[in-house]
């Protein structure tokens, strides 16, 4: 029976806009590299590193803002930052609040601290501040670890202390889904744009009908 589900953040639960991420680098700051750093997957060379704990946010800004127009500052590489965050979708947030009451939540997520910073606000502005509704949240900056790690995984698994069958892990990469199930960690894709609450729903009703 599932006691806990896990969710990434950015594509399951946040709307991404990668296209105009980039383009508010180029139009801000005149930092054309960020085609090199980002894409579907974003995680790549600094952007990869600031992820994995490797930069610090400051190490980040310097490096970017020495690639860019001269009156660029670390705000407009925050905010430009930001553009990756669409926002969330209100059945979600009322989605997450019913699940709470039923099931422990957590999440674990490829992030940086900048892009937390923002999302804590977009959380707040739904309803659903991450700490009142999530147990608590992985986030790759903190792990020094990225998905799909096997290590990421079976940390998760082994600090929220339940069985790995009792937990579900939902996540829009398949190639995370994949390194999940590896670790023991059971999991399924979400597509960016359906009904999560249909697919959860769905997977739920399944696996209570086996156990």
């Amino acid at each position: 029976m599932i006691k806990a589900i896990i969710f990434d953040m950015g594509g399951v639960l946040v709307d991404l806009d990668i296209e105009d991420c980039k383009k508010a680098f180029k139009d801000r700051l005149g930092y054309y590299d960020i085609d090199e750093i980002i894409d579907a997957c974003h995680q790549k060379g600094i952007y990869g590193d600031l992820e994995e704990g490797i930069l610090s946010a400051d190490d980040f800004r310097s490096i970017v803002l020495a690639g860019s127009r001269p009156d660029a500052v670390a705000e407009d590489v925050d905010e430009a930052m930001s553009h990756i965050l669409v926002g969330i979708e209100p059945y979600k947030a009322e989605m997450l609040k019913r699940l709470s009451e039923k099931y422990e939540l957590y999440m674990l997520s490829n992030n940086n601290p900048i892009c937390v910073r923002y999302s804590r606000k977009m959380f707040e502005d739904a309803g659903i501040p991450l700490e009142n509704i999530f147990r608590k949240c992985y986030f790759s900056y903190e792990m020094k670890a990225l998905k799909p790690s096997e290590t990421f995984y079976r940390n998760v698994v082994s600090d929220i202390g339940l069985p790995a069958e009792q937990m579900l892990f939902i996540d829009d990469s398949m190639k995370n889904v994949e390194g999940s199930v590896a670790a023991g960690l059971p999991a399924v894709f979400y597509q960016p744009g359906t009904d999560l609450e249909a697919l959860l729903e769905d997977v739920l009703d399944r696996e209570g009908r086996m156990s």
